[in-house]
C-alpha cells in the first residue's frame, strides 16, 4: 500500500489520430487462465498483444498483462471498471484482487474489475536499464550537496546512456499516451463498447490521456490524485517542492512533540538531525549500512500520509541511535508475485522510461543550476532533489509526448487538500480542463486517499457515483 500510496490543436488531432490507430490494430481473441501468484481463486489473467509502435500497427508487438475479477452479480453488470497503479512503475495486475477487499458491494456488484501491468513492466514484456538493483523507492534521484552538479549530471547521461543500450527499442515507445492506446486494446479485446476507470496519482494522469484520446470510449471514471497533464514531468517536480516543504515542517513539528523519538525538542532540533544524519550517510544501524537515498525514501514516507510519520519518524529515529529499525520498511520495490523474468532494476527503469518520455526536460546544465539556486534556497529539505539534474536531461527525444488535456467527458476527482506528492492544484487544473468534473476533497495530508478508511463522505462519494453514474450536484469537501 505505501507503494500504491508520480500544445495546440494539431497536437491533439495528430495525437488522436494515432490515439485511433488501437481500435484498427489487429486484436486477438483472450485466452484465460489462473494468476500466478495471485491468492483469490476467483482471478483470472491473459496477455492482451499490442503494436510497440501504434503509428506501425502491423509491426512489433508487445503483450500486456491483465487479471480479471468478475461482477459479483450478473444480473446487475454494467461493464469493466479498469485499473493500473500509480508511480509509473507499481505493478497494476494484483489490483483487482486488493480493490475486491475494500470496495463497497454496489461496485462489485457491477464491474469486472480489470487491472493490467502498463507496457515493459513486471508481466507486461519487462525491460531493464541494466542496473544490478533498483533505486531507493524505485525511482533516480540524487540530492545537490551531497555530490555536485556535475558529479550528478556524470552520473545521469551514464544511466540515460545504460538505459539506451539495454532498451533503446523501447524507449521512444514508453509514453503515457502509449499506456492511453493499450488501454483501448484492452477494452477492445474485452469485447466492450465503453469501460470505466479508477485510477490514482500516475495511475489518474493515464486516465486523463485516455479521456483526451477516446473521450467516446469513457463510461465511468474515478481520477484519485491525479497529476495535471499539461504540467508533467520537470514542471510538476519542481513545482510541488513547496507542499514538500510544509509537510516536512509539519512532521519535524509532530515529532519535536514526541520526545520519545530522541531526535530534538523542537522542530529545528529535529531538522538538525535529521539533516546530520543524511550527511552521515551511510550509516550503520543493526549491522546494515543506510545509503543516502535508503535514508532519503524514510523521511519521504512522511510525504506520503499522515499516518505514516510514527513510521518514518521511530525508524529514523533507532537509525540515528545505530539500532535496526523497529518497523520493517521495503526500501526498494520488490516483483510482485507469480511475476517471472523480471530484471532486477525493472521499476527504476520504467519510472525513468515514463518520466522522460513523457514530455521535454532542460538539456542544458545552466538551467539546473538556475533551479537549484532558485528552489534550494526557498525549500532547503526539499528543493535541493527536486530541482537537482536527472537522467531526463540526456534522454533520447521522443515524439509521443502528451496532448494538451482537453475535457470532453465530466469525471469524478477524488483528493486531499494537504497531498504534498500530488498537491491539490493538480487536480483543480485537471476539473479546470474537464468542465463539469466534480471534486471531492478531504482535509488530510494524504496521497491518493480513496479508499480512505472510515470515511463515509469520501468513499461514499466515489460508490455513488459508480454505481449510479450521477456525479454530486456541486464540489464535495469532506474532513479527514
Amino acid at each position: 500500500m505505501v507503494r500504491r500510496v508520480l500544445a495546440g490543436v494539431l497536437v491533439v488531432v495528430g495525437l488522436l489520430s494515432v490515439g485511433a490507430a488501437a481500435t484498427a490494430a489487429p486484436v486477438r481473441a483472450l485466452s484465460w487462465g489462473t494468476c500466478d501468484g495471485l491468492s483469490d481463486p476467483r482471478l483470472r489473467c491473459a496477455t492482451v498483444s499490442v503494436p510497440l509502435d501504434y503509428a506501425k500497427p502491423h509491426g512489433r508487438r508487445i503483450d500486456i498483462t491483465l487479471s480479471r475479477l468478475p461482477a459479483a452479480d450478473p444480473a446487475l453488470r454494467r461493464g469493466v471498471l479498469l485499473m493500473t497503479s500509480g508511480g509509473p512503475g507499481n505493478a497494476g495486475v494484483p489490483l483487482p484482487g486488493q480493490y475486491g477487499q475494500v470496495l463497497d458491494q454496489r461496485v462489485l456488484d457491477r464491474y469486472d474489475l480489470v487491472g493490467f501491468d502498463i507496457r515493459f513492466l513486471e508481466r507486461s514484456t519487462p525491460v531493464s536499464c541494466g542496473q544490478p538493483a533498483e533505486e531507493p523507492g524505485g525511482y533516480w534521484v540524487r540530492v545537490h550537496g551531497h555530490g555536485t552538479l556535475a558529479e550528478h549530471a556524470n552520473e545521469a547521461k551514464e544511466y540515460a546512456r545504460d538505459c539506451v543500450r539495454h532498451a533503446g527499442w523501447a524507449l521512444p515507445h514508453a509514453t503515457t499516451a502509449n499506456v492511453a492506446r493499450d488501454m483501448d486494446t484492452i477494452r477492445a479485446a474485452l469485447g466492450e463498447t465503453r469501460v470505466s476507470y479508477l485510477g490514482g496519482s500516475y495511475a489518474g494522469l493515464v486516465g486523463e490521456v485516455y479521456a483526451t484520446l477516446f473521450p467516446h470510449r469513457v463510461d465511468r471514471m474515478v481520477l484519485d490524485s491525479a497529476n495535471d497533464a499539461d504540467r508533467v514531468w520537470r514542471p510538476f517536480e519542481v513545482e510541488r517542492t513547496a507542499a514538500m516543504e510544509r509537510t516536512f515542517e509539519a512532521f519535524t513539528a509532530y515529532v519535536a512533540a514526541n520526545p520519545a523519538y530522541g531526535l530534538g525538542a523542537t522542530p529545528a532540533e529535529v531538522t538538525a538531525a535529521l539533516r546530520g544524519l543524511l550527511a552521515r550517510a551511510p550509516v550503520t544501524a543493526g549491522g546494515q549500512a543506510f545509503t543516502h537515498g535508503e535514508l532519503g525514501y524514510l523521511m519521504l514516507l512522511a510525504e506520503v500520509q499522515e499516518q505514516l510519520w510514527p513510521v518514518a519518524a521511530v525508524n529514523l529515529a533507532a537509525i540515528a541511535a545505530g539500532a535496526a529499525p523497529p518497523v520493517p520498511v521495503p526500501l526498494r520495490p520488490t516483483t510482485s508475485s507469480g511475476a517471472a523474468g523480471v530484471p532486477a532494476d525493472n521499476h527504476t527503469a520504467v519510472n525513468m522510461m515514463f518520466r522522460c518520455g513523457d514530455g521535454a526536460w532542460p538539456r542544458q546544465l545552466a538551467a539546473y543550476a538556475h533551479d537549484l539556486d532558485f528552489y534550494g534556497s526557498r525549500y532547503p529539505n526539499y528543493g535541493p532533489a527536486n530541482a537537482n539534474i536527472t537522467p531526463c536531461a540526456f534522454w533520447p527525444a521522443t515524439k509521443d509526448t502528451i496532448a494538451p488535456l482537453a475535457g470532453r467527458k465530466p469525471v469524478l476527482l477524488t483528493a486531499a487538500l494537504h497531498d504534498a506528492i500530488v498537491p491539490i492544484a493538480n487536480a483543480r487544473a485537471v476539473q479546470r480542463a474537464m468542465p463539469g468534473s466534480r471534486l471531492v476533497t478531504i482535509d488530510a495530508r494524504y496521497h491518493a486517499p480513496f479508499p480512505y478508511a472510515g470515511n463515509v463522505c469520501l468513499n461514499g462519494a466515489v460508490t455513488d457515483y459508480l454505481a449510479t453514474g450521477v456525479l454530486p450536484a456541486q464540489d464535495v469537501g469532506c474532513m479527514g
